[in-house]
């Protein structure tokens, strides 16, 4: 091969069948059923040479681009078209499973442009430039549909009805696999918009819980929820943002209510020893491995 340098046009010729080859992972296959050993080395080779050759032949440049311009083509003809018109868990499984999917294919492509990953060739590695095309056409353009059906199943959890943990787990993977390097807004949007439903969720429930119970019963209430929530969210969002999820529950539930609660106790001539005991109690919980709540009771 290395006779005479490899015309741009030769190259990626050779490389097209990889391509072609490789966008079949969609379909279902592994790549170690579509490619053989030898079979795969052969477009390594190709553009390892086209790489190697004199600088006035070198391909880099024109490599790294299709390599960019394959993915996005992977990602308009067989990521987009599934998840238009769904909603909800339809649109966050056929998320999941289109990711799990453009990985292995970004995987298997970046095998046959490795030689181009490298800083002296390359400005990105090609798993940053595969994470960012995913991001830009697909989480970018989805997200609000994606961020609303992950909240809704959230509350759907949270009332008990059968709800896909796993699969919550999955798309905060996913929010946060789109971060970028030191861009990690994905992600902090999604938390964000967590804690401020949780928020709106639970200030609603105090309101009621308020003109439902006697003021010790409220309390029970309120500490029986913030375990339960706990043990829900702590399967499927980072540590940081439950910790932050418990201190909204703590304010919602026990905060803002302090005052009313206050008046509730006197009126009712509640046990004043057993309303300081059982609020004690709820305002030290403990969150997980042993990490104090932030107490806003106060």
């Amino acid at each position: 091969m290395m006779g005479r340098p490899i015309t741009l046009e030769e190259g990626m010729s050779k490389l097209e069948e990889g391509i072609v080859r490789a966008k079949m992972i969609f379909d279902g296959y592994p790549s170690s059923a579509l490619f053989t050993a030898e079979e795969y080395m052969k477009f390594y080779d190709c553009v390892y040479y086209m790489c190697i050759q004199h600088q006035s032949c070198d391909q880099s440049l024109h490599l790294s681009q299709r390599f960019t311009r394959a993915l996005e083509e992977s990602i308009s003809s067989r990521v987009l078209p599934p998840l238009q018109g769904k909603n909800g868990a339809s649109l966050l499984k056929e998320l999941t499973s289109m990711w799990a999917n453009y990985k292995s294919m970004a995987k298997c492509l970046g095998g046959f442009f490795l030689y181009i990953d490298r800083p002296y060739r390359t400005a990105t590695s090609l798993c940053d430039v595969s994470f960012r095309c995913f991001r830009d056409l697909v989480c970018n353009t989805h997200y609000p549909k994606l961020q609303d059906a992950a909240i809704a199943l959230i509350n759907q959890d949270r009332t008990e009805n059968p709800t896909d943990r796993s699969l919550l787990k999955c798309i905060s993977t996913f929010f946060i696999e789109m971060g970028i390097g030191k861009d990690t807004y994905c992600y902090d949007d999604y938390e964000r918009a967590i804690l401020a439903d949780t928020s709106s969720y639970y200030s609603r429930l105090a309101s009621e819980w308020l003109a439902l119970y006697s003021c010790v019963d409220y309390i029970k209430e309120a500490e029986w929820c913030l375990k339960k929530e706990i043990q829900r969210v702590s399967e499927y969002l980072k540590q940081s943002t439950v910790e932050k999820l418990m201190q909204v529950l703590q304010w919602q539930l026990m905060g803002q209510t302090a005052s009313k609660l206050i008046e509730k106790q006197k009126a009712e001539n509640q046990d004043l020893p057993a309303y300081q005991e059982l609020l004690s109690r709820y305002s030290s919980m403990s969150l997980v491995d042993g990490t104090s709540a932030s107490p806003m009771l106060q």
